[in-house]
């Protein structure tokens, strides 16, 4: 009897030493993103390939909120890399005057730096602030810079993301540019604003060049003719921290630069917001397409 428990004993101690082998956790790295479709599909396209290509578990902290909080979470170390765009670091964060793209990139990288971050070349697509309209409004009133649109924007009701309507780089700044006077201003989420342009609740709204929404919907899309609005070139932005830990992500992160340009990205978009497809899917599809991964069987 002594010896089947001590045998039991010993069984015991064996098994729960291998259970703490087995359920030892693994290295880990955070990745955030802000409250929409886009970032949120980036983070999965780095953190997919991160985990495909390293031994490091990805954790997801989507949906932060506005590109503020996502970038404070980043300053105070809460998450170790986000994709952001290099106008709204040089212009919102750092209140610095952006240049060229390759001016705005190397000003992004520099300042980034002394913050402990280190900014990577980008994906290779500029998302940038526009408006748009009903295209056969656009035509009737041979509208298709922001410079002709400024005539008739009194007559305009704007939907606007509650950012946009306050950013520095946003509508205060953008309204002086081209003396832009709007009949109304309504703030909203971003996937309300194509709903709300659809409903005639509102006849015009600041979009992004990217957005997937823009194919379901027959608008016209403006062009800022006193190019008043940075480069927004999107790019990983990873804490040095985090590169001191996992110094092998650099090399994964930098099989990124020049994959995406606008098309790739809006369809990626579309097939979220419009199709209703999981991000998972949208990121792992275009990295195996991409040749950056290969499918699983």
């Amino acid at each position: 009897m002594r010896r089947k428990l001590i045998a039991l004993l010993v069984i015991g101690l064996v098994t729960s030493m291998l259970a703490g082998c087995i359920f030892i956790e693994k290295d880990s790295l955070t990745l955030g993103s802000r409250n929409n479709t886009e970032s949120i599909i980036l983070s999965h396209v780095m953190g997919q390939l991160i985990e495909d290509q390293t031994d490091i578990d990805v954790i997801y902290k989507e949906n932060l909120g506005g590109s503020n909080v996502v970038w404070n979470a980043m300053l105070n170390g809460l998450i170790d890399v986000i994709p952001d765009y290099t106008g709204t670091i040089v212009v919102n964060y750092y209140h610095e005057e952006p240049g060229t793209a390759e001016e705005t990139l190397e000003l992004t990288k520099r300042l980034v730096d002394e913050d402990g971050i280190i900014a990577f070349n980008t994906f290779g697509f500029n998302n940038t602030y526009t408006l748009a309209l009903d295209e056969a409004k656009a035509e009737e009133l041979g509208v298709k810079t922001f410079s002709d649109f400024a005539k008739y924007s009194e007559d305009f009701i704007l939907g606007a993301v509650f950012e946009f309507i306050d950013r520095p780089d946003g509508l205060p700044g953008f309204q002086k540019e081209y003396g832009l006077k709007f009949k109304d201003v309504k703030g909203m989420d971003h996937g309300i604003m194509y709903r709300s342009i659809g409903a005639k609740e509102v006849d015009v709204i600041n979009s992004y060049t990217t957005d997937g929404q823009l194919q379901d919907y027959d608008l016209r899309v403006l062009e800022d003719d006193k190019s008043y609005f940075p480069p927004y070139h999107a790019l990983p932005l990873v804490r040095k921290e985090t590169l001191e830990i996992y110094p092998e992500i650099e090399e994964v992160l930098k099989k990124l630069e020049g994959m995406i340009n606008e098309e790739a990205m809006q369809k990626m978009n579309a097939k979220v917001d419009n199709d209703g497809m999981m991000v998972e899917t949208v990121a792992h599809d275009f990295l195996v397409e991409s040749g950056l991964i290969e499918e699983k069987k």
